[in-house]
């Protein structure tokens, strides 16, 4: 029906090309996902970056809790405002995100009043690509690939799924 919105739990949003889904996800620097947020296919990344970051807990080799705060954060320029630096600031996170043209200009045009701009480490960004590497993975299911399930909470299962077969390999 024309108008009609789907419902939260579908996880599908109206875009350019159709209903669509989002998958949000941090992954470790051997392409392993960590944790899995879905969200409509409009909605942008930055609202979904603190639940992601709730959801992670990194295994230790031994005994005891999972630790739920990683060392560093590396992220493209989606994730780059000060609500989220300040997250990552506030949790002894290192953040390794660049700045869109735009927030630079924005900081120049204001002169002193701008601030200096924020830390970037260009040779630490280039492992980033694992996060690529972890979807590639994750979309070699069809069905994941394809977003068959109706349900988001069938299609976020179905993403645990693989994720736990990708843990399993290795």
């Amino acid at each position: 029906m024309p108008g009609r919105s789907e419902p939260d739990d579908h996880a599908l949003g109206r875009s350019r090309g159709g209903l669509s889904t989002k998958v949000h996800l941090a992954s470790d620097s051997r392409a392993r996902p960590l944790s899995i947020h879905v969200t409509a296919g409009q909605a942008g990344d930055a609202p979904a970056f603190e639940a992601v970051m709730a959801r992670i807990r990194i295994p230790r080799r031994g005994l005891g809790r999972p630790r739920t705060r990683p060392a560093i954060v590396l992220a493209d320029r989606a994730y780059s405002s000060r609500a989220i630096r300040g997250h990552l600031r506030r949790r002894g996170i290192r953040a390794v995100i660049p700045q869109p043209a735009d927030q630079i200009g924005h900081r120049l045009r204001r002169g002193r009043a701008g601030g200096r701009p924020p830390g970037f480490d260009a040779e630490t960004y280039k492992e980033r690509n694992a996060v690529e590497r972890c979807i590639a993975r994750l979309k070699q299911w069809r069905g994941l690939a394809m977003r068959t399930d109706k349900l988001a909470i069938a299609y976020q299962a179905a993403l645990h799924l693989a994720a736990i077969l990708i843990w399993a390999q290795r």
